[in-house]
Formats: C-alpha cells, structure tokens, sequence
C-alpha cells in the first residue's frame, strides 16, 4: 500500500513538473512569435502591402498550421510556427491600414489592443490561480465552431444586417472559450506538446483582437 501512494505521488510530481515546463515554453514561444507577428505587420503596414484576400489566406494559414503539427515534434516544428504567426502578421498588416484611414482609427486600434490583452491576462490568470478544469468548454467550442462557420457562409451569400457584427461577438466568446480551455489543458497535463499550445493560443489572441477591433470600429462609425 505504502509503495502504492509513493508511486501515485511521485507520478503527480513529475505530471507537475511536466506541465510546468509545458507552460513555460509555451508561454515563452507565444511572447516570441506575438512579438514576431506584431514586427511583421508593422512592416507590412507600413509598406502598404495588399491584403493577400480571403482564399490565399485561408490556403496559407490551414497549409501552415497542419504543417506545423506534422512537425511539432521536431525542431522544424519551431521554424513552421514562426512562418505561420509570421504570415498572419503579413496580413494584419493591411487590415490596420484600412482601420487607421478611419479618423478615429488609431483609437480604436489601440483599444481593441488593450482589451485583447486585459482579456486574455485575466482570463489565464483565472485559470493559473484556480486550477480550474475547463475540459467542459469542449462541447461548447464544438458547437461554436460549426455554428461561426455556417455563420460565415451565410454572410458570403446573404445581405444580412447585423450578421457580420453578431459574428465578430461570436468569435469574441468562442477565443475566449479557446483561451481558458487550452490554458487549463496545459497545467493539467492534457496538452503535452508547447508548439501546439502557442499556436492554439496566438490563433485565439488574433481572432479575438479582430473580433473587437471590428467590433469597436462598426460602433465608433456609430
């Protein structure tokens, strides 16, 4: 029985450990490639490169994620990462630009900045500090994520008022989701691969920045 209890304690201790060193190097690679993307679109934005349009979009960020994650056992895994947050900077770049041709676009950049950032601060910082288990979140970002995409394709092949602002609000709820259930996969050893959990989490910071900054720009115009 004794041998039973100092194996059971020494298995959490090192599923500790893990999880530890998991959320370090995510957290370490995910300060890395936001600081990479955030480069990448300040260039682009500056040189007034063109967005590269819906599909080219699509087609490199599937391409590069499922890319990465045949590699993300592998030191190549790191370079496909960096490609990937570097590419979705590319076209962030654009999209400030059309955003700052607005005259209050500057503001309302900013803001979408620091809600982003006050939003997924908070939200890790709850899940850190509580230890909370979010794997219940899972059913409702399934549904989510079929619902935002039967959403969006409504909103390619009808003119429905609103439908674009109720998307953006969706996707503010479905990264947040995405935020707390990684996070807490994270400490509680369910995710054991950082390269994935960076790109789980920059995916959510960059939907949930767009959401908003749309968000805030159709209400400013209001």
């Amino acid at each position: 029985m004794r041998e039973q209890q100092n194996y059971s304690i020494d298995q959490a201790t090192a599923t500790a450990i893990e999880s530890s060193a998991v959320l370090r190097n995510t957290y370490g690679l995910l300060a890395l490639t936001l600081a990479f993307s955030g480069l990448v679109a300040y260039i682009s934005q500056q040189m007034n490169m063109p967005h590269p349009g819906i599909m080219l979009t699509l087609v490199g960020f599937y391409g590069l994620f499922f890319l990465t994650m045949k590699l993300r056992n592998s030191g190549w895994g790191l370079l496909t990462t960096f490609a990937l947050t570097g590419f979705m900077g590319y076209t962030l770049g654009p999209i400030l630009n059309m955003y700052l041709s607005m005259p209050n676009g500057g503001s309302v950049i900013s803001s979408a900045f620091a809600m982003t950032a006050f939003v997924f601060t908070g939200l890790s910082a709850y899940v850190l500090i509580t230890r909370k288990d979010m794997s219940f979140l899972s059913g409702f970002i399934t549904v989510g994520c079929f619902v935002l995409i039967a959403a969006m394709i409504a909103g390619f092949i009808f003119d429905i008022s609103g439908l674009q602002l109720a998307i953006s609000a969706g996707f503010v709820l479905f990264s947040s989701a995405m935020i707390l259930f990684q996070t807490s996969a994270i400490i509680s050893g369910g995710e054991r691969n950082y390269i994935m959990a960076t790109i789980t989490l920059y995916v959510s910071i960059y939907n949930l920045f767009l959401s908003l900054l749309h968000i805030l720009g159709v209400t400013s115009n209001d």
